[in-house]
């Protein structure tokens, strides 16, 4: 299996510093989402590959009930340490999001995915859409800014809209695959914000 795989890969990304896909704060389009009058009634929500957690202590700042989950433990010490310091009702956990399916089947309204699907090996992306799945309630919803660029290599690895709709159509219907205004300058133009509800 491929050494991105592992905990250990992104831990060390953590010690190094070079964690490049945390901004420090909730990603932009999401907080733009869950202002906006189109924000999703309250629930239950998991954030796959949550980092730092910024995206999960926004949802539980907002009335969600929230549970971000990474397999780094640097991370997770971090989310659960701001999420202590600000007195913020999101929950951290320590897994990797591929042994989720069995712990919480359909017990979510939303999952929510940024810098997820392009970190984890190509090969599991099916994986990975079985996985979302099978976390939501029937008609929940998968909430993602997915990043959609076109750079040879990776982690992180770009993505298509079309390769979106490829593997997710067969168990989801797309209400939503734009390209976001929403996104830190060195984003611009490179990501894609969606909402797919479980058929």
């Amino acid at each position: 299996m491929s050494e991105i795989a592992h905990p250990h890969f992104w831990e060390n990304r953590y010690q190094e510093g070079t964690s490049r896909w945390d901004l420090g704060q909730a990603t932009p389009s999401l907080m733009h989402f869950l202002q906006s009058p189109d924000a999703p009634p309250l629930g239950r929500v998991v954030v796959l590959g949550c980092g730092r957690g910024h995206d999960a202590l926004l949802f539980g700042e907002l009335g969600y009930e929230a549970l971000g989950v990474d397999f780094a433990p640097s991370a997770i010490a971090q989310a659960q340490e701001l999420a202590q310091n600000y007195d913020n009702p999101a929950r951290f956990l320590e897994r990797n999001i591929f042994d989720l399916s069995t712990e919480f089947p359909q017990s979510f309204d939303y999952v929510f995915e940024h810098t997820c699907f392009c970190a984890i090996p190509l090969n599991q992306r099916p994986q990975y859409v079985q996985l979302v799945h099978s976390l939501l309630k029937p008609q929940g919803e998968l909430i993602a800014v997915f990043f959609t660029h076109t750079r040879p290599g990776g982690p992180p690895f770009g993505t298509t809209p079309a390769e979106i709709e490829q593997h997710f159509s067969p168990y989801f219907d797309i209400l939503t695959l734009t390209p976001t205004p929403h996104s830190v300058p060195s984003r611009q133009g490179e990501e894609h914000f969606a909402r797919l509800r479980k058929r």
